[in-house]
C-alpha cells in the first residue's frame, strides 16, 4: 500500500495514503504521548485530555456545536488513549474530508479547556472508571500490566487514572501537559482514502503549522528486574473467576516480534488453537479464552485470558501452563505452524479494509515508532518465521523469571495456596 510522508517546517509529520477506489476518507491526528508520559500527580490526564478536546474551542464553543458539525458532514468521529499514544479521528464521505480536517484540527489545536467543563467531565470519567471496575473482563488487563511492569512504573498504571487523581486535576495541569507533550515534533497527521491531495496538503499546513516546534518528551524506561513468578489476586464476588497468565517478551522492534505473533496464534489465536481446544472444546471449562499480546518500545507481553467457573480456576491455569511448556519442550507441528502463519494474510486484509483502520495503523506507527511497516512488509516478515524460531522463542520466554498472572474472583487461603503451588513452568 503506497503512502507519502513529509514534514512541515515546524516538525509535524504528515502521512497521506490516497486510495481512489474508496468512497470515504479519514483524518487522524496521533500524538506520541499517553499514560506512560504522566507523572504520578498527572495520573489519568492523557485520557482526560482526550475527553476535553471535544468540549469546545473558540470557534466552536460547546460540545453540542462540535457534535452538530460532525453530524452535518456525516462523520464518524472518535478518539482513543493508550500508554504511548493518543489519537483523534473522523471518517467521512470522501467529499467532506476538508471539512473534517478543519474540525479535527480545531479541536486538536484550539481546545479552550474551561475549568467548569473540566470539573463536570471529571464526574463523567469517574463513572467510566466505575464501569471498568465493575467489568472484570476489562479490569483484569490493568491488574496484569501492574504485575508485568510494576504498579509504580507508568506502564503498570491504568490509563484512566484513579477517581482521586482525576478529581484532583485542574486547568493548569492540562496546560502544562499539553505544552510538554502536544508539540509539533510529537504529532502526526494522517489522511487516508479518496481525497484531493493538493487541497489536503494546503489545509494541513494552514491548520497544523501553528504548533510549537518542541521535541518529543522523554519517559521513564522500563528495566526488567523480575526473577521469579508473580501472581496478583484481587478478591471480588463475581459469577466467574477471570484469569490472565502470561510472560514478558521483547518490545515492538524486537527481532522476535513476528515470532511472538505466530506463537500467540498457535496457543490461543482461534478455535483451532491449542488452549482453545484443551480448555473449551475438550473440557468446557471456559466460554472466553484467547491469546493477548501488547508491545511497547522496550518490552511487551504474551498471555492467555480465560473466564471460568470458580471451581475450574486451577485446572484451567494448569492447562495453560502445560501447553506453554509443551511448545517450549517439543516445538509445534508443521500443520499448526502453517495454519497459524498463513492465517495472517487474511487477518491483515480484514484489518485494513477501511480508511479509518488504515489511518489508525499508519498514524500510530509513525507517532510511536517514527516508522511505518506496511501490510505487505508485515506479511513478508511473517513468512520469514520458521518452526525453529517458534520453538526457540518459546524456550526463551516460557521461564519462571518472566511468568506473571492476574486473577479477579473470590479468594480463600486454600485456593490461593493451591494456585501458587502450580504457578511455575
Amino acid at each position: 500500500m503506497q503512502y507519502t510522508k513529509y514534514t512541515l517546517s515546524n516538525g509535524v509529520r504528515v502521512v497521506l495514503v490516497p486510495i481512489k477506489t474508496m468512497t470515504t476518507a479519514t483524518i487522524l491526528v496521533s500524538v506520541g504521548t499517553g499514560s506512560r508520559y504522566e507523572t504520578m500527580q498527572e495520573h489519568g490526564l492523557s485520557h482526560f485530555v482526550e475527553h476535553m478536546f471535544f468540549k469546545g474551542t473558540k470557534k466552536r464553543p460547546t460540545s453540542m456545536a462540535i457534535s452538530k458539525e460532525f453530524e452535518a458532514i456525516g462523520a464518524y468521529q472518535n478518539a482513543y488513549t493508550g500508554k504511548d499514544r493518543t489519537a483523534f479521528h473522523a471518517k467521512v464521505p470522501a467529499r467532506n474530508i476538508l471539512a473534517a480536517i478543519d474540525l479535527v484540527g480545531d479541536l486538536f489545536c484550539n481546545a479552550t479547556l474551561v475549568q467548569r467543563e473540566i470539573t463536570k467531565e471529571a464526574g463523567t470519567i469517574v463513572q467510566e472508571i466505575s464501569m471498568y471496575e465493575d467489568t472484570p473482563a476489562h479490569k483484569i488487563y490493568d491488574i496484569f500490566e501492574s504485575v508485568v511492569f510494576g504498579a509504580e512504573h507508568p506502564l503498570g498504571r491504568s490509563i484512566a487514572g484513579t477517581k482521586e487523581s482525576v478529581r484532583a486535576l485542574k486547568r493548569k495541569d492540562f496546560l502544562a501537559y499539553l505544552a510538554r507533550c502536544y508539540s509539533a515534533r510529537n504529532t502526526v497527521v494522517c489522511v487516508v482514502g479518496n481525497f484531493p491531495q493538493g487541497k489536503v496538503r494546503t489545509k494541513i499546513r494552514a491548520d497544523f503549522g501553528q504548533l510549537a516546534p518542541i521535541d518529543k518528551p522523554a519517559c521513564e524506561a522500563f528495566i526488567d528486574r523480575q526473577d521469579a513468578p508473580v501472581l496478583r489476586w484481587e478478591h471480588k464476588k463475581t459469577d466467574q473467576t477471570h484469569v490472565l497468565v502470561g510472560v514478558k517478551t521483547g518490545g515492538f522492534d524486537h527481532k522476535d516480534r513476528y515470532v511472538y505473533a505466530v506463537l500467540a496464534q498457535i496457543l490461543g489465536g482461534g478455535m483451532s488453537s491449542r488452549i482453545w481446544e484443551q480448555v473449551r472444546d475438550k473440557r468446557g471449562l471456559a466460554y472466553a479464552v484467547r491469546a493477548v499480546t501488547d508491545y511497547f518500545v522496550e518490552a511487551g507481553y504474551l498471555g492467555i485470558y480465560a473466564g471460568v467457573a470458580h471451581k475450574n480456576l486451577q485446572p484451567t491455569i494448569a492447562l495453560i501452563l502445560a501447553e506453554m511448556k509443551k511448545v517450549a519442550r517439543r516445538g509445534v507441528t508443521q500443520e499448526e505452524f502453517t495454519r497459524a502463519r498463513s492465517g495472517f494474510e487474511g487477518r491483515l486484509a480484514f484489518s485494513l479494509e477501511t480508511s479509518d483502520e488504515i489511518a489508525s495503523s499508519y498514524g500510530d506507527q509513525e507517532s510511536v515508532r517514527g516508522a511505518i511497516i506496511t501490510p505487505e512488509e508485515s506479511l513478508r516478515r511473517i513468512k520469514k518465521v520458521t518452526r525453529a524460531d517458534v520453538a526457540r522463542a518459546a524456550r526463551e520466554i516460557f521461564v519462571d523469571r518472566g511468568l506473571n498472572g492476574a486473577i479477579i474472583g473470590p479468594r480463600t487461603a486454600q485456593t490461593e495456596s493451591s494456585i501458587k503451588s502450580i504457578f511455575h513452568f
